[in-house]
């Protein structure tokens, strides 16, 4: 007899239930000799895993953009496509900040005492976290917004691809280079077609044999997350921010793009809500968009029916720059922190504030994927742009951690929509059909 061989997803359900018990519950209760070796072993596992992915980011991500648009350059397919593609993204990206400019507003996180709001600011200021933050984004302003556009067109194609998170420039040559085959003579754009079809066939191979050891990977990353985070302080003075970030998230994932998915995919959200379980699982365990790319390539062209054509074209791109999640995150902690200071009788944003704060996280969203907590970056943009001090991002740290495993879920969810809704768009059938039926 064959032993029964669960799903994927369902192996690494299972492997978020242990850690949440050995992470909570086991290790707490265990010597510190024990507890913090079987921590640092968790990590290594867990690096282990991320690196292996990360390993195969780039040239998956070279040889399935160069092999999905060389056939459409010699198709003339390339600007359609990508015209639906960013329109996609673009909207959708605006559709979750405005959520969350709606849930902050509802819910108002921050108006709370001003002594709260005062100890919050003080210790969100002074903290060598914050301290640790600040780091990051010293010398940071909104005219790093040009630097966006610069990022698509690097000097050096081969820093950029071993420069994490550069890899818009990356995207952008490939986008280019597989355009340019489609308009050699055909007998070059033959030899060039077979090279890279291959090429990207070892690569699927490759990522295949990885994923089989995404549970390994995904406990090692979450046991850590959930034995270093103080339950208590989580859910105490930052449980209406908390719960303000969560459901507005969760109205976007499951009203917004559901809508989307229904009326202009023409397929069953539930349906897709199923299939891209896998895809959900290891975005939340691994808080990154590009870790996860090779799987939601596989599971989207798989489950979903969508060509490798298209998922080679779109899915890779909104990895890089379909953050809806991060940007109505972005939008949230602004106004939390503006909340803050309003509470104290110092700041208050008006409406044109709050509205260069949706036009800002929409914008700085860009480019941000695949880096665990890099939003934190585009935050620091964002508050000086409407007069607060970037300082107050250690605020929000202790949350922060869960709160990326949430929203890059949303990030690469918005992207298997997108993919399921352009191939809809081109005539494809997703999940062998093209009707809500």
């Amino acid at each position: 007899m064959n032993p029964i061989r669960w799903k994927l997803h369902w192996q690494i359900l299972l492997t978020l239930a242990l850690a949440a018990l050995f992470g909570a519950f086991i290790l707490p209760n265990t010597g510190e000799g024990f507890s913090y070796g079987f921590i640092g072993f968790c990590q290594f596992t867990g690096k282990l895993f991320m690196n292996a992915l990360k390993m195969v980011i780039v040239p998956l991500i070279v040889a399935s953009i160069i092999s999905g648009v060389m056939h459409l350059g010699a198709e003339k397919g390339v600007g359609r496509m990508g015209f639906k593609t960013f329109l996609y993204y673009t909207f959708s990206g605006a559709a979750a900040v405005i959520v969350g400019l709606i849930m902050v507003n509802l819910i108002q996180p921050g108006q709370v005492e001003a002594a709260t709001a005062a100890g919050m600011l003080g210790s969100g200021a002074e903290t060598s976290i914050s301290q640790g933050l600040m780091s990051k984004v010293e010398g940071r302003s909104s005219s790093d917004l040009f630097e966006i556009f610069l990022r698509m067109f690097p000097s050096n194609i081969v820093d950029a691809a071993t420069n994490n998170g550069q890899l818009l420039g990356v995207i952008t040559f490939s986008i280019l280079f597989g355009a340019f085959i489609g308009k050699l003579k055909p007998e070059q754009r033959t030899t060039q077609q077979k090279f890279w079809e291959s090429a990207q066939e070892v690569m699927l191979k490759l990522t295949d044999f990885i994923i089989r050891f995404a549970p390994i990977g995904v406990f090692g990353l979450v046991v850590p997350v959930i034995f270093e985070t103080h339950i208590a302080d989580l859910f105490g003075t930052l449980a209406w921010f908390f719960i303000t970030v969560l459901l507005a998230l969760a109205l976007h994932f499951a009203i917004n793009l559901a809508l989307v998915l229904k009326f202009v995919g023409k397929v069953n959200p539930l349906t897709h809500y199923k299939e891209m379980a896998p895809v959900l699982l290891t975005a939340f365990s691994t808080a990154s968009s590009s870790a996860t790319l090779p799987l939601t390539m596989e599971i989207v062209e798989e489950r979903a029916g969508v060509s490798n054509k298209t998922c080679s074209f779109t899915l890779p791109l909104g990895a890089t720059v379909n953050m809806d999640g991060t940007a109505l995150y972005e939008c949230v902690v602004v106004l939390f922190i503006a909340q803050l200071y309003a509470s104290t009788g110092q700041i208050a944003l008006g409406i044109g504030d709050q509205l260069l704060v949706v036009v800002l996280a929409l914008t700085t969203s860009i480019g941000v994927a695949g880096i665990p907590a890099a939003s934190l970056v585009a935050i620091a943009v964002i508050l000086p742009a409407v007069g607060l001090p970037v300082e107050a991002i250690g605020v929000v740290w202790l949350t922060d951690r869960i709160l990326d495993m949430c929203r890059t879920s949303v990030n690469v969810f918005s992207d298997t929509v997108g993919a399921v809704v352009i191939a809809a768009t081109e005539g494809e059938l997703p999940y062998g059909k093209n009707s809500e039926e």
